[in-house]
């Protein structure tokens, strides 16, 4: 089959390794959460587990400077990073430290659904940005249905998180809240590999001319014979 004739196709490679990708930059990601919960359960002292979070935090930025790699997400890591400590050290509490990635969370708890309600599921986003195609699958009623139904996956794993992360929170129970979100890239990219199967099943064979930059847009969508 001609991948530049099935977009979805070329699309398989790419979202993988978005998915490796976000593995191996989600280890630097929670690499200051992981610092500071362990530091917090050996020295159960706020201020050192918080200049141990920074350390490791500007230590990421270095590490993707030396393997030339972009840094903006690893310096909005350390803002948010920054932000908690703040917080931490104004209330003396060590889950206030988690109170900048709560709030993230909730709102894409919230966000998420209204966007998949009004067609413009998340997921849909991040692969056309990987793919070029920008947002030319919302041309094609099956490929914006399975980009709902792909996302459904994702928002789950978040509302499960959540639903750990939010009674330890309540409860001051600051180490096993750390342990819980040094897991959050990993049900992530769970939930993205779910999600992209689940996409790739309602698709199927389908295939859609106008959504790719080279086709035609006279052409109406077409159907493979099976």
């Amino acid at each position: 089959m001609d991948p530049a004739a099935h977009p979805e196709t070329g699309s398989d490679d790419a979202a993988r390794a978005a998915i490796r990708g976000r593995l191996r930059s989600g280890v630097l990601d929670v690499a200051p959460v992981l610092g500071f919960t362990l530091s917090l359960s050996l020295s159960h002292q706020v201020a050192v587990a918080l200049t141990v979070a920074l350390t490791v935090g500007v230590g990421g930025c270095v590490v993707r400077l030396v393997r030339r790699e972009p840094v903006r997400r690893t310096l909005g890591v350390v803002g948010v990073v920054g932000a908690g400590g703040a917080l931490a050290a104004l209330t003396g509490q060590a889950t206030s430290f988690f109170v900048p990635s709560l709030v993230m969370h909730c709102v894409m708890a919230v966000a998420t659904p209204v966007m998949l309600l009004l067609g413009w599921p998340p997921m849909g986003l991040a692969v056309g940005l990987l793919t070029g195609e920008r947002t030319r699958w919302r041309r094609c009623p099956v490929r914006r249905r399975g980009f709902v139904r792909g996302n459904l996956a994702i928002v789950a794993g978040s509302y499960a998180l959540l639903a750990v992360q939010l009674p330890l929170f309540l409860s001051g129970q600051a180490v096993a809240l750390g342990a819980v979100e040094t897991l959050g890239p990993v049900v992530l990219a769970l939930g993205t590999l779910l999600g992209w199967r689940s996409y790739r099943r309602v698709v199927g064979t389908h295939r859609c001319l106008d959504s790719h930059p080279n086709a035609q847009t006279s052409h109406p969508l077409e159907r493979t014979p099976s």
